[in-house]
C-alpha cells in the first residue's frame, strides 16, 4: 500500500508528546502502574492525550496543537498536575529524564496492546531495554517538500537538542559518563538513526518508502526510529532526539526553539542541506551525548570544530528575531540560561552526590517534575 499523502497542516505550529517514568515511593524504582493510571485519568476529561507504552511503567502524553510558546506551556502544566494528583491517589511518584538509573530491564513487563506485543517478538530483550524516555516535538510543514527540506536541514542543530535535554546520565545502576545514554539504547534498532536524503516528498514517498514497503520489512513510518522523520498522516516532521527533561517547562522551551530555528531555516538564507552534510553527523551526535554541552563539533559545511554550548548560545541569540517574531522568546532565554548553568544530566549527577543514593536522585527527579526545588 503506497504511503498516505502529506496532509494539510499550517506551518510552524507545533504539538510535544512526553514519555514520562512510573515510580513506586516504597523504593523508588519503576513500577508496573501504566494501567491503574490510565483508567483513573479516563474517569475524567483531560488536557492533550494520555496513552500507554510499550512498558507498563511508562506513559506518554501528548500535547493539543499550538502556535506559540506561552499556550503550549500552560497546557503542559495543565496536564501535569493532574497527572500528580492522579499519582498522590495511587501513591506512585512521576518524572522526566531519559532512564531511569537503576531499573532492570529483565523485570519490565510489556503493555498488553497488539503493536507492543508484536515488537516484543520481533525485537526481544530490545523491546524492554527499550524502557527509556524521550520528547517528541511535531513540527507542521506546508507540503512534503518542505518536510524533507527541514528535516535535513536540521542535522546541523541536532547536537543542540541532545545536550540541552539530555537527562540520561545513569543506567542500570552505574554512571554511564554519557549525558545521553538513552539513545545508545535507540541507536540498537535496525531503522534507527537518520532518514535517507533527498528533498523531495515525491521521491521519498514513491521511490524510497515503496522500495522499503516492497521488501516486507516496513509497514509504516512508525516503523522508523529515525532521529528525525516525516509524519505525512499529521503534516509534520517529528525531531526525536531529545531527552524527557525533568520539568515541563523544559519541554515547552525546546518546543518553541525548534519552532524558531524551522522558521529561520524556511527562510533559506543558509545553504540547502547536500547528502555531505552527515559525514559528521554520527561524530557530532555522540560527541553531544557523551559531553553534552561541553561537546565539541564539526560544522558539517566548513568542518570548524568548535564548543557545542557556545554554537548554542550563539543559535539562541541568533534566533530572537524569529522568536519575537513567534512569542517564543521567553523559550530561548530558559535555554539559553540552561546552557550557561547546567543540565538536567548535570543536576543529576549533583544529587546522587548530595542524598547518597540513586533512590535519592529518583525522589529528586520527582520533586522536580511537581516543580518543587
Amino acid at each position: 500500500m503506497a504511503l498516505e499523502p502529506f496532509a494539510t497542516s499550517k506551518a510552524l505550529t507545533f504539538g510535544v508528546e512526553l514519555e514520562l517514568q512510573l515510580v513506586s515511593l516504597s523504593d523508588f524504582d519503576l513500577t508496573a502502574a501504566s494501567p491503574d493510571l490510565l483508567h483513573l485519568l479516563a474517569q475524567k476529561p483531560f488536557p492533550g492525550n494520555v496513552t500507554p507504552e510499550i512498558a507498563e511503567s511508562m506513559i506518554e502524553i501528548n500535547s493539543s496543537v499550538h502556535s506559540s510558546h506561552l499556550p503550549l506551556l500552560a497546557e503542559l502544566l495543565e496536564i501535569r498536575d493532574i497527572l500528580v494528583a492522579a499519582g498522590d491517589r495511587l501513591n506512585i511518584g512521576l518524572c522526566g529524564g531519559g532512564t531511569h538509573p537503576f531499573q532492570h530491564w529483565s523485570e519490565q513487563k510489556i503493555y498488553a496492546k497488539q503493536r507492543f506485543q508484536e515488537l516484543s517478538s520481533l525485537y526481544g530483550y530490545l523491546a524492554k531495554q527499550f524502557t527509556v524516555f524521550g520528547q517528541h516535538v511535531h513540527i507542521g510543514c506546508a507540503s512534503g517538500d518542505d518536510a524533507m527540506f527541514l528535516l535535513h536541514s536540521l542535522n546541523r542543530y541536532i547536537p543542540h537538542f541532545i545536550a540541552l535535554s539530555a537527562s540520561s546520565p545513569f543506567v542500570q545502576g552505574h554512571d554511564s559518563l554519557f549525558d545521553s545514554a538513552r539513545l545508545n539504547s535507540v541507536f540498537a534498532f535496525p531503522m534507527s538513526g537518520r532518514a535517507p536524503f533527498t528533498l523531495s516528498w515525491d521521491e521519498f514517498a514513491n521511490v524510497y518508502f515503496a522500495k522499503m514497503e516492497g521488501t516486507g520489512i516496513i509497514k509504516s513510518m512508525k516503523d522508523f526510529y529515525w532521529d528525525v522523520r516525516p509524519k505525512p498522516e499529521y503534516g509534520t516532521i517529528e525531531l526525536r532526539v531529545c531527552d524527557t527533561p525533568l520539568t515541563v517547562e523544559r519541554a515547552a522551551a525546546l518546543a518553541g526553539y525548534l519552532q524558531a530555528l524551522c522558521r529561520h531555516l524556511l527562510e533559506r538564507r543558509e545553504e540547502p542541506p547536500v547528502e555531505d552534510d552527515y559525514l559528521v553527523y554520527n561524530f557530532n551526535r555522540f560527541q553531544a551525548c557523551r559531553f553534552g554541552l561541553d561537546g565539541a563539533i564539526t560544522h558539517p559545511k566548513t568542518y570548524e570544530t568548535m564548543s557545542l554550548r557556545e554554537d548554542i548560545l550563539t543559535t539562541l541569540r541568533k534566533m530572537e528575531p524569529h522568536g519575537e517574531a513567534l512569542g517564543s522568546l521567553g523559550a530561548l532565554r530558559h535555554l539559553s540560561t540552561a546552557a550557561q548553568e547546567a543540565s538536567d544530566a548535570t543536576y543529576l549527577r549533583r544529587q546522587y552526590e548530595e542524598q547518597g543514593s540513586a533512590e535519592g536522585m529518583v525522589n529528586a527527579a520527582i520533586r522536580r517534575f511537581r516543580g518543587k526545588r
